[in-house]
């Protein structure tokens, strides 16, 4: 579907963009190739949103019940950490001091 300037423009007005003449028409491309590709993804036969992949059946799934059951001990978490202080992880510093 190949976009007229004027419906570029109207996007752009809608976005609060104000665009030069290169950006217009490299936009009006790249809309128009998003378009297309919807357009193609529109005529995909899928099945509605929700269903599941998997066909229900009484034998038992590859997922395990959630059934509560005792933690690892602290020290069993931290036996093959690199670092760490008493029973906490240490690891890098990654952002800078007062961010």
């Amino acid at each position: 579907m190949k976009l007229t300037k004027e419906q570029v423009l109207h996007v752009a007005r809608l976005a609060s963009l104000s665009l030069t003449d290169d950006e217009e028409e490299h936009f009006a491309g790249e809309l128009s190739g998003i378009l297309d590709y919807v357009e193609t993804l529109n005529r995909l036969e899928l099945p509605p949103p929700g269903i599941h992949v998997l066909e229900q059946s009484e034998e038992p799934t590859l997922l395990d019940p959630d059934t509560p059951r005792p933690s690892i001990r602290p020290e069993e978490a931290l036996s093959n950490a690199p670092d760490h202080s008493g029973a906490f992880f240490r690891v890098p510093r990654i952002l800078e001091e007062g961010r």
